[in-house]
Formats: structure tokens, C-alpha cells, sequence
């Protein structure tokens, strides 16, 4: 698997990591609330850093986040690849970069991030735990932040 978007049938996929993955993917990019819930975990311990929302701790304050990607004007939308899979017992982590694009009325951004995400195994099920983002273009970043703070 090369490029990830969410829309992978995980029927042919038999790694449950990758699936977990995959999950993360269709929620964001299907803006699925419900489907993003389950793939954190839902806890205090939970943490995210990115170039827009700086570091946010706890799955409340992420899911905040999330809730205003999913229902604001903003269409964003990424495609991980160029990515490798560390694992352990009961964790993984994945490093790679995304691709995609921010879009709202006339502007259309087109994204470069390099991205990390820990996954950890709860309840015999994969949760993020995790994620990093971040752009290395200093002009698309205050492109990106522009555009996401006159939203």
C-alpha cells in the first residue's frame, strides 16, 4: 500500500494496523464524526500537535478540533504516503508525509505536511493516541494559518 485516503476496501486489507490506519483516513476525510470517536482514544492522555491548533491534550479538546473541520465552510482533505510502520506488541507508529488540499470559496491550498501518528492497543482494539503535523514551506504555512484564521 502506497497511498492511503480512506477509501481502501478494508476487506483486501489484512493487517488490523493498517486498518486502524485506514479508519483514521475515512473518518477525516468523510468528515465522520462517529467513525473519528472510535479510532482515538477517547482519554486525557490522548495529544495532538499541528501548524493550526498548536498542542492539544485530552480527546475533548482534539474532538473540538475535528468538530470544526467537519462542520465548517472549509473542505480539507489529505492522502498519506511515503510512509513506514514501526511496531511493537501494543503500539505502532507510522511516519510519512500527506498530501491534499484546503479549499473555502476562492481558495484552494494545496498541502504538503509531514505527518506522525501513534497508535496503542486498548481493549484489543488499535486508538490513536497521537498525532503529529507539521509543514515545512514556511510560505505555505502562513498561507495555511492565513487562510484557516480569516476563515
Amino acid at each position: 500500500m502506497t497511498i492511503i485516503n480512506g477509501s481502501e476496501n478494508l476487506a483486501n486489507v489484512e493487517n488490523d494496523k493498517l486498518k486502524a490506519l485506514i479508519n483514521f483516513y475515512k473518518a477525516f476525510n468523510h468528515r465522520d464524526m462517529n467513525l473519528m470517536r472510535s479510532v482515538w482514544l477517547n482519554s486525557k492522555e490522548a495529544s495532538m500537535n499541528n501548524p493550526v491548533g498548536g498542542i492539544m491534550r485530552d480527546w475533548n479538546n482534539i474532538e473540538s478540533v475535528y468538530d470544526k473541520i467537519f462542520n465548517g465552510t472549509a473542505k480539507v482533505y489529505v492522502e498519506f504516503y511515503d510512509f513506514t510502520l514501526h511496531s511493537a506488541d501494543n503500539m505502532f507508529l507510522v511516519t510519512g508525509r500527506e498530501k491534499g488540499y484546503f479549499e473555502k470559496g476562492n481558495t484552494k491550498i494545496e498541502l504538503a505536511i509531514r505527518t506522525s501518528r501513534v497508535f496503542i492497543k486498548k481493549n484489543k482494539e488499535w486508538k490513536q493516541i497521537q498525532h503529529h503535523g507539521s509543514i515545512d514551506n514556511p510560505d505555505l504555512l502562513k498561507k495555511y494559518q492565513d487562510a484557516i484564521i480569516n476563515k
